[in-house]
C-alpha cells in the first residue's frame, strides 16, 4: 500500500537533528529556469521577486502556514492506515433513488473512477457517502471528507462520528479544538490539506463549488497533492459551475434531483423593490418589507440574506425599531456568537435572523421562511440565490416555507436560479413517475 500521510516544514538543521522527523523528504521550494515553484501550494514566482536578503528564496502565497524557502524541506511522516470493519448506524433508511447514488458510488470508488455527484439541496448528500466510506474502510483506506466552508465541517463532523461511532476520527480546520492526531477518517476544511501528502485513498470534498475552493488553484494544487496517486475523488456539489462542470468532464455524474422527503423544491417569488439599497432611511420605504417579515414570522423562523455586513447591520437596527414583538439578531463571518446564536436559531429562540451569505449553505432549520434583500446584488450568484433557496423546506413535514427574491432589476443569476430550480423539479417528477 502507498505510503503517504503528514508533511511538515523544517530546515535542513533541524531535520539532522532530530530522530523524530524520519520520513521522505522534499525541497519545500524549487528553482526552475528562473523561477520558484512551491511544492505545498504549487504557486510560482519570478526569483527576484521572491528574494530575501540572506539569497533565500520564498513563496509569499501560502506563508500563512509557514515559510516554504529554499533552505527547508518537507516531510512526510508515514501515517499507515488500519483494516476496518465498520458497521453503519444508518439515521434511517435511504429512499430507493439515494440507494442508487450510494451504491453508484460504491462501484466507482472500486472501479478507481472518479465521481460528481449533482444532487439538489436536502437531499441526503451526506447519508449517500456513507457506504462509500465504509467500502475504503473495509480494505483499511484512509478517508478525508473536507468542505471549503468551516461551518459545513462542523455540520458533518458528529454526523459521520454517529455513523461510524467506532472509527477513530477527528475535526480539523484553523481554529479547531483539537491538535492533529492521526485518524482513519478525517473531516477538515480543504486548506487543512496543504498539510498533506499522499495521506488519503478517497476525498469526499462536499460543496465543491463554494467560496474560496471555486477558481482555488492553491487548494487544487493542495487537495491533488493529498490524494495519493492510486487514490479516488467524489465532488458533492447542488449547484456546479460551468467550470466545474468542465473540469469533471472525465468524472462519472450521478444526479440527484429528489430531496429525501421528496418535495419539489420550493421556487422563489419575485417581487420588485425599488431602490432597496436605501431600504432602511424611512418607516415607508421599510413597509414592504415589515409587512413580510410580520407575514411570515407567524408560522415560520425567517431568515434574511444581505449582500453585506454594513448593509445588514443597518437594516437590523431599522427593522427592531418598528418590530418591537418580534426577537431579531444577526449573524456574520465576523461575529464572535456565530456558532450560538446559529444554535439559538435551530431552538427557535429567535423569529427572525439577518445573516449574510455566510449561512448560504450546510446549515439546515426547519419551519423557515427565507427572504432575500437585493437578490440583484452581485454578491448573489446563480450558485448562491440556489443554495439560499434550499434552505427552505428540507427537513420535517411541510410547513409552507416560502423564498422571496426582492430585487430592483432582473439579473441573469436571479434567472438562472429559477430556471434550475424549475428543471430539477422537472426531471424530478420524471423519477417519481418513473417508479409508479
Amino acid at each position: 500500500m502507498e505510503e503517504g500521510g503528514r508533511q511538515i516544514l523544517v530546515s535542513e538543521r533541524e531535520r539532522n537533528n532530530s530522530d523524530q522527523l524520519k520520513g521522505d523528504i522534499r525541497p519545500a521550494v524549487l528553482i526552475k529556469e528562473g523561477q520558484i515553484e512551491c511544492q505545498r501550494c504549487g504557486s510560482c514566482f519570478n526569483k527576484e521577486e521572491v528574494q530575501l536578503p540572506t539569497g533565500i528564496h520564498y513563496c509569499p502565497a501560502c506563508i500563512h502556514y509557514g515559510r516554504a524557502d529554499t533552505s527547508k524541506v518537507f516531510v512526510t511522516v508515514s501515517e499507515q492506515s488500519s483494516v476496518s470493519f465498520p458497521k453503519i448506524h444508518w439515521p434511517g433508511p435511504l429512499t430507493v433513488f439515494q440507494k442508487r447514488i450510494s451504491q453508484a458510488l460504491v462501484r466507482n470508488y472500486q472501479q478507481k473512477k472518479a465521481t460528481l455527484v449533482w444532487s439538489v439541496t436536502g437531499s441526503g448528500k451526506t447519508e449517500m457517502i456513507f457506504e462509500v466510506i465504509q467500502a475504503a474502510r473495509l480494505q483499511g483506506h484512509r478517508v478525508a471528507v473536507v468542505s471549503p466552508r468551516i461551518d459545513v465541517c462542523r455540520e458533518l463532523f458528529p454526523r459521520i462520528q454517529q455513523a461510524f461511532p467506532k472509527e477513530s476520527c477527528l475535526l480539523l480546520y484553523g481554529d479547531s479544538e483539537e491538535d492533529y492526531r492521526y485518524t482513519d477518517l478525517l473531516v477538515a476544511t480543504i486548506h487543512q490539506l496543504l498539510h498533506f501528502y499522499r495521506a488519503f485513498d478517497l476525498i469526499i470534498v462536499d460543496e465543491v463549488d463554494a467560496f474560496p475552493y471555486e477558481g482555488n488553484q492553491q487548494l487544487r494544487f493542495g487537495l491533488m497533492n493529498a490524494l495519493k496517486a492510486t487514490g479516488c475523488l467524489i465532488y458533492l456539489s447542488a449547484t456546479p459551475s460551468d467550470a466545474l462542470l468542465k473540469e469533471t468532464t472525465n468524472f462519472a455524474v450521478e444526479k440527484m434531483p429528489l430531496r429525501f422527503h421528496q418535495r419539489p423544491l420550493i421556487v422563489p417569488q419575485l417581487i420588485w423593490y425599488e431602490g432597496w439599497r436605501n431600504v432602511y432611511q424611512t418607516k415607508r420605504r421599510l413597509r414592504r418589507l415589515l409587512f413580510h417579515l410580520q407575514r411570515l414570522s407567524q408560522t415560520n423562523f425567517v431568515l434574511v440574506f444581505c449582500p453585506s455586513i454594513v448593509f445588514m447591520e443597518r437594516l437590523e437596527k431599522a427593522v427592531r425599531s418598528f418590530l418591537k414583538e418580534e426577537t431579531i439578531t444577526s449573524v456574520s463571518a465576523k461575529d464572535p456568537a456565530r456558532i450560538e446564536k446559529v444554535v439559538k436559531a435551530r431552538n427557535s429562540k429567535y423569529q427572525i435572523l439577518f445573516t449574510t451569505t455566510i449561512l448560504e449553505r450546510g446549515v439546515t432549520f426547519e419551519n423557515v421562511s427565507v427572504v432575500v434583500m437585493g437578490a440583484d446584488h452581485p454578491v448573489f450568484s446563480k450558485s448562491a440565490l440556489v443554495q439560499i433557496a434550499g434552505r427552505v423546506d428540507r427537513k420535517g413535514p411541510f410547513n409552507h416555507g416560502e423564498v422571496l427574491f426582492f430585487y430592483d432589476q432582473a439579473t441573469s443569476a436571479i434567472r438562472k436560479a429559477i430556471l434550475e430550480i424549475q428543471a430539477m423539479n422537472r426531471l424530478a417528477k420524471e423519477w417519481l413517475a418513473s417508479e409508479v
